[in-house]
């Protein structure tokens, strides 16, 4: 008798419960706010797998891979929470990581778009300062007819993007398929779906497809580029070689054209070329490219600079966090 008055008395009991999402959705907050990213970054990612349909984590993870400059990464989630909800908030963030981007069309189209949804909202303010930032004098109603699809080609782009630096070529090749189908004239996809796709293991047809363009073009840059690794990774050196030499002749002024030429040459073991080809990038303009960071450390350590290689190597993996997942340029 005596014990089951205990039991009755334990279940009777009110324990208060934290659902653990929250828990560690406040641990996350309170990480970022002592600037330990990457702390705050296993946390959230708790949080978002706990419950993967609450917006405020995702946000939350933007605005940290904002604050560490990968703005590309921050749009991927919040693309990803403006499909699944109308978070309003979101609207506000895409436009900050647009304007970092130096894509102001797009930054002011996202701000204008927070305001009239929520004109009083917490980022209200922000927003406002923000159009005011961007009001340049173009002349918008040129550019008005254009923008729903450029938007859609933004989306598009931002997610192949992320995809792509992180080696999901699965995840990649339907988005690629999408935008040549939609954008014919963006010929940009056409060369990352050759890339993608001679990655998913079907080499001669990416080669191919290449080998096609570049008869259309044949000063195609980024077809070279392509044929360039492809052949150095089938080890076919007398083809390699034929790029190759096409590239070392050419000087872009585009950082992300000059980019790619300097990482073709890093991962094709020309690493004085690639080295010299990294120190003329302007750094601020590729920072959001975990490809900037691992391949400049390799060809930093390959040439001699060990110190150098470490520290970029540590940069990168602080801005784009699936870079210390990879083995470290002495490896």
């Amino acid at each position: 008798m005596h014990v089951k008055k205990n039991k009755e008395m334990k279940s009777n009991k009110i324990i208060p419960f934290i659902p653990e999402s929250e828990f560690y959705f406040t641990k996350g907050v309170e990480a970022f706010q002592k600037r330990k990213f990457d702390v705050a970054i296993k946390w959230l990612n708790k949080a978002i797998e706990q419950n993967p349909n609450e917006p405020l984590y995702k946000c939350q993870m933007s605005i940290i891979y904002t604050e560490t400059g990968a703005y590309h990464t921050a749009n991927q989630l919040l693309t990803n929470v403006l499909q699944s909800s109308d978070y309003i908030d979101c609207y506000y963030l895409i436009a900050n990581n647009y304007a970092h981007l130096g894509l102001l069309n797009d930054a002011k189209k996202y701000a204008n778009s927070y305001l009239e949804k929520e004109p009083d909202g917490d980022f209200s303010e922000e927003a406002k300062s923000l159009i005011e930032v961007l009001d340049i004098d173009d002349d918008e109603e040129d550019e008005d007819w254009f923008f729903e699809d450029e938007d859609e080609l933004l989306i598009l782009q931002e997610t192949v993007f992320y995809h792509m630096e992180n080696k999901e070529w699965d995840k990649a090749m339907p988005l690629l398929e999408e935008m040549k189908i939609l954008f014919p004239e963006y010929t940009m996809a056409q060369h990352d779906y050759t890339h993608a796709l001679f990655f998913t293991g079907k080499q001669q047809e990416a080669v191919q497809l290449e080998l096609d363009m570049l008869k259309d073009d044949p000063n195609a840059l980024y077809s070279h580029i392509n044929l360039a690794l492809f052949y150095y990774e089938m080890n076919e050196k007398q083809n390699y070689e034929k790029h190759i030499h096409v590239l070392e002749n050419i000087y872009p002024i585009h950082e992300q054209q000059k980019l790619r030429i300097a990482v073709t040459f890093s991962r094709t073991g020309n690493h004085e070329e690639a080295f010299s080809r990294f120190r003329t990038l302007t750094k601020e303009k590729v920072k959001n490219h975990l490809s900037y960071y691992k391949w400049y450390s390799v060809s930093a350590y390959q040439t001699g600079d060990p110190s150098k290689a470490l520290a970029l190597w540590e940069e990168g993996c602080k801005k784009h966090p699936t870079l210390s997942k990879e083995d470290g340029p002495w490896s």
